[in-house]
């Protein structure tokens, strides 16, 4: 049976990145795909990026959403999807030539497979291997960023997608992407990681930040980890260590300022993630 992919890019405030990622796209080796960009600017400056991906040649189709809310942008586009797969690539992220042939393929020859996680070529690499609920629910095996996440959209559509009381533009300010694949284990579903697929993401970490900017940032983040150790039936000795753990080491970071920020940020986001879920605290905060 021959599968079509549907490729979903929650996107706000970037143009020129998304032109690298279109361009990649256009080179696929195969084109049996549509890309659904989700647009949650207030104005029109991705009309041009979407003319120029349909001049290429892309079937692509422009959605509008008001409210800033990745996982509430990604979830509109799992609805709208016409493809049997639908993947997640960032505004700013490019596919080798050959992600959607080796993806689709892999589908389609396991008939049984609900899901497929690809290498991030910049975050390393491990062996392929089917991959199980218990080695996600240690924070152990591939990195499962959005980008590297294949999923066969009626899996993803009967699991309710993202949790868009996590990520970004929420209090939980991540972990929406290991708290789907950990739903998914948890129901059974049949994942596997190939790193011969592979997709790339920059890996960029911020530099302008004050020790202001650099603890909020890695607190609100942090949260989102916190509400995984709150919501899914991990090891408890995987929850103490990750609460435990960044004050641990706090003290050997005071004569590294911004280490320290880090540090401290991540302490008291885990410990405002895991007691915020666990008080039924979603989405805006005020629930």
């Amino acid at each position: 049976m021959s599968l079509r992919a549907s490729l979903v890019m929650a996107t706000l405030g970037r143009v020129a990145e998304i032109d690298r990622c279109v361009d990649s796209l256009a080179a696929q080796t195969r084109c049996d795909f549509e890309l659904i960009i989700v647009d949650q600017n207030p104005d029109d400056r991705l009309v041009p990026v979407v003319d120029r991906a349909r001049a290429l040649g892309l079937a692509c189709r422009h959605l509008r959403q008001q409210e800033p809310n990745l996982c509430l942008a990604r979830n509109t586009g799992i609805e709208c999807a016409s493809g049997e797969i639908v993947a997640f690539p960032d505004d700013d992220c490019w596919y080798e030539p050959d992600v959607i042939e080796q993806a689709l393929s892999r589908f389609e020859q396991q008939a049984e497979l609900d899901g497929l996680v690809v290498r991030w070529c910049e975050a390393g690499d491990a062996a392929p291997q089917r991959i199980s609920f218990d080695e996600f629910s240690r924070f152990a095996g591939p990195p499962a960023s959005s980008i590297t996440l294949f999923f066969r959209t009626v899996r993803l559509r009967a699991a309710g997608g993202f949790d868009r009381a996590l990520g970004l533009h929420s209090w939980y300010g991540a972990g929406e992407e290991t708290d789907l694949m950990l739903k998914l284990l948890r129901e059974g579903a049949w994942m596997a990681f190939d790193p011969q697929i592979r997709v790339h993401h920059a890996m960029v970490a911020s530099t302008n930040d004050s020790l202001r900017g650099t603890f909020e940032r890695t607190r609100r983040r942090a949260r989102g980890t916190g509400a995984l150790y709150g919501r899914h039936p991990l090891p408890k000795w995987v929850v103490a260590r990750g609460l435990l753990s960044p004050w641990l080491g706090l003290p050997f970071q005071l004569l590294n300022p911004s280490a320290f920020a880090r540090k401290l940020g991540l302490g008291v986001g885990r410990f405002e993630g895991f007691v915020g879920w666990h008080l039924n605290y979603r989405l805006d905060g005020n629930n």
